[in-house]
């Protein structure tokens, strides 16, 4: 089942003041199915980010169209865009847009409450998240009372409590320590194995990339090569470094 269909997809940046126009994406063609975990690697200025913007709906495409769920998202007004991205799409980010103010279990609530959903029902769904991410009895804490590791923990469960068709997330171990980095990519796994979840990673991080199942590296605003997983994650990190070198993808 397609979850995300991308047909012909173009980003063109106008030229300013004489300076030439920028193709920062140029034909890309892809499908994710229900399921899968798919990364999105490249060098810097690759168009990965932009990419991610434009699949996620956050920016527009110039060109061809972006179906989630068989709703081509990038022909949306701006308001249907909206209640669409909060029923349909989860979203990791890299530096966790938590807000300070509300507890974690409130933050974690809020696209439910947004959509004025029963209170009882937000409740249960809540604690059977939190639990399942192993925060439980942070429920009552502020943001500024725990780890990085313990923030993405939540933001993972802030983008799953919508049960959403997709999950993207941005570059999700990019500022954790090594062991926090662990802990996120083994939660992201485990949503995607026990929940089905779908999710599409864009990251630089050939460790955080040897979890996906499947990766697409871009270069130049193009697709260049796709590579799947035999399920034996040292083997796939080692073939994502030897793809890296061949057609570069730090940062």
């Amino acid at each position: 089942m397609e979850i995300l269909k991308v047909n012909s997809l173009t980003k063109v940046y106008s030229s300013y003041k004489g300076a030439k126009e920028v193709v920062a994406l140029d034909g890309i063609n892809l499908v994710v199915n229900k399921g899968e975990f798919v990364g999105i690697m490249g060098p810097s200025g690759s168009g990965k980010t932009t990419l991610l913007n434009i699949l996620s709906g956050v920016d527009k495409n110039t060109s061809g169209e972006v179906l989630i769920s068989s709703k081509d998202i990038s022909r949306m007004k701006k308001d249907d865009l909206a209640l669409f991205r909060r029923k349909n799409i989860g979203y990791i980010f890299q530096d966790f847009n938590l807000l300070d103010s509300l507890t974690l279990k409130e933050n974690i609530a809020l696209p439910l409450i947004l959509d004025k959903k029963n209170p009882e029902a937000i409740e249960k769904n809540v604690i059977k998240l939190m639990n399942f991410f192993n925060i439980g009895e942070l429920h009552n804490k502020y943001p500024y009372h725990i780890s990085g590791g313990q923030k993405q923990r939540v933001a993972a469960a802030r983008a799953l409590i919508n049960d959403p068709a997709i999950i993207f997330a941005d570059e999700p171990t990019g500022n954790l320590d090594s062991k926090s980095a662990d802990n996120i990519m083994n939660t992201i796994s485990k949503m995607n194995t026990e929940i089905n979840s779908t999710v599409l990673m864009v990251t630089h991080d050939p460790f955080a990339a040897s979890f996906c199942k499947r990766i697409i590296f871009i270069k130049d605003g193009k697709i260049k090569m796709e590579i799947t997983s035999g399920g034996d994650r040292k083997k796939f990190f080692d073939k994502i470094l030897e793809v890296q070198s061949v057609i570069g993808g730090e940062n």
